[in-house]
């Protein structure tokens, strides 16, 4: 068979999926923006690249949204483009597998009509039960705002009406949507390599600009995000430190982390969320117990994450981290926020510790009493890492699923 696969950031969430395909010894293509970091095996890449209608200066929210769809559609005329190039070169796909969130699936029909097309359906909007003024420190309904977010889905419900079917990783990413497209969608996750993401005793991490080694004998609390932001939390996290500290007194923190924004509002002009949400307690920690380590590789993170005496993680009601799965399946002990992407994996007092979002002090409390009782709640680390080896193991379940969906959709067995 030959398949497709699009993403402007391939391989994204097709990164196991994409090569195991390959393997099975079928023609795998993937097209996208940007040039991968590592090369995927077996996978030939072709890039594409859009070219953009500059915007007229405008402070109208809905003149932004209009252009904003205008961006999503030439993405789609641009990978229109590159399929056509594709087909004069003599590649006709049996599959394409193509991630909406960008526009990229617009126009894949019209240049393959006969191909079965799979859309990664990541993240629907919606004014309720979202991430859409889900923090009023950050984000208040204004006039309009219902327009602007119909106007964010239409290119979403585009793909998914052209699409033979829709895959979604969680419950809670497929119900976002409307009833009439939730029903087209299928739930898998992506996958975690449960072999890779488990529990080490003997693991260490080492600080050397601390000058300090730290194992699982010590008290380590690690918080980690791909960008320090309100989305994940970083600022109620902040905020928690003080009086968590003051409770640890042989605690260290380690914040994981980018300065930049992934989700959400940049921070205001000339500064990052990581300084302001710093600076507003910095004067009330002990920074010789705060280690700020930046991103790491995914390697150290799991070394970091195996030293973890309680793992803290917070999100608004978006698409769940990666990084929470695989804390999950590494043992740690998880005190998360009781969102409800949260909830579809964690049950409190089972599997981990949920709290408020926007309750500093509840975060705080949770997480010293959790270090206190480390050997008692001992079980549900067993719990946690229970709970993805049985449902989202990589090549056990998820991948299976992901190939069995496709070849459903083929006909055929891939």
């Amino acid at each position: 068979m030959r398949i497709l696969f699009i993403h402007q950031n391939f391989p994204g969430q097709f990164k196991h999926l994409a090569p195991a395909l390959a393997a099975r010894g079928h023609e795998v293509v993937a097209l996208g923006i940007n040039q991968p970091s590592v090369p995927t095996p077996g996978v030939k890449v072709v890039l594409h690249r859009p070219q953009f209608t500059a915007a007229a200066a405008s402070t109208d929210p809905d003149t932004t949204a209009l252009h904003e769809l205008r961006k999503k559609m030439e993405r789609g005329m641009s990978v229109a483009r590159a399929l056509e190039a594709l087909q004069r070169s003599g590649f006709t796909p049996d599959l394409v597998c193509a991630h909406s969130g960008w526009g990229e699936a617009f126009y894949v029909k019209d240049v393959f009509p006969q191909a079965k097309l799979l859309v990664y359906a990541e993240y629907f909007y919606q004014a309720l039960g979202g991430d859409s003024h889900f923090d009023p420190e950050f984000s208040r309904p204004v006039e309009g705002d219902q327009r602007r977010l119909h106007t964010k889905n239409l290119h979403l419900m585009h793909a998914l009406a052209h699409a033979d079917r829709g895959l979604s990783p969680t419950l809670f990413q497929r119900d976002r949507h409307p009833p009439a497209l939730r029903d087209r969608i299928e739930v898998i996750h992506d996958g975690i390599d449960t072999g890779r993401f488990s529990p080490d005793p003997q693991a260490f991490i080492s600080l050397r600009n601390a000058g300090i080694r730290l194992t699982a004998q010590d008290e380590v609390v690690t918080f980690a995000v791909r960008e320090l932001e309100p989305y994940r939390g970083y600022h109620i996290f902040m905020r928690a430190l003080p009086e968590l500290l003051a409770r640890r007194p042989n605690a260290h923190v380690i914040i994981v982390g980018g300065s930049g924004a992934s989700y959400g509002a940049a921070a205001p002009t000339g500064t990052t969320w990581r300084k302001v949400f710093h600076d507003e307690v910095a004067q009330r920690i002990d920074p010789q117990r705060v280690h700020f380590v930046g991103k790491l590789p995914h390697a150290t993170l799991t070394q970091l994450m195996q030293v973890s005496t309680v793992h803290a993680y917070l999100t608004y009601p978006f698409v769940l981290s990666w990084s929470l799965m695989e804390a999950m399946s590494i043992g740690c002990l998880i005190v998360a926020s009781d969102t409800s992407p949260v909830q579809e994996h964690i049950r409190h007092g089972e599997n981990g510790l949920l709290v408020d979002f926007f309750d500093p002090q509840a975060l705080a409390n949770t997480i010293a009493q959790a270090i206190e009782q480390r050997e008692q709640l001992r079980e549900l680390r067993t719990a946690a890492r229970s709970h993805v080896v049985a449902n989202l193991d990589l090549n056990g379940t998820c991948l299976p699923a992901q190939i069995d969906l496709m070849s459903r959709l083929l006909g055929a067995p891939l």
